[in-house]
């Protein structure tokens, strides 16, 4: 009965998830860590610096590092937020509020 219930539905267009798929995948859902928790207090520093719009140089000038030190931390920082450029990074920081 279930089963003809989700193929008509299937059929009609309609989502079809049973309630226990749907609270499983609540579940799952609600277990996902916010982005960027586990970013240290240097790659915070330096992601903030990012959403200023400092390059690699500017940045190594405010932190008083060098710059290949500030090119490992964005390395770091965009491998950990799961995103391939300084403008995803800092898109994600905003949306999410990883920086003040």
């Amino acid at each position: 009965d279930e089963l003809a219930e989700a193929i008509r539905a299937a059929h009609a267009g309609r989502a079809t998830l049973s309630p226990e798929a749907a609270q499983a995948l609540v579940e799952t859902t609600n277990q996902l860590p916010a982005p960027g928790l586990d970013l240290t207090e240097r790659e915070r520093e330096v992601l903030a610096l990012m959403v200023e719009g400092l390059n690699n140089t500017q940045i190594a000038g405010r932190l008083t590092v060098s710059p290949s030190t500030i090119k490992s931390h964005v390395s770091n920082i965009l491998s950990k937020l799961g995103v391939a450029s300084r403008t995803e990074a800092v898109t994600l920081a905003l949306r999410n509020r990883i920086v003040p």
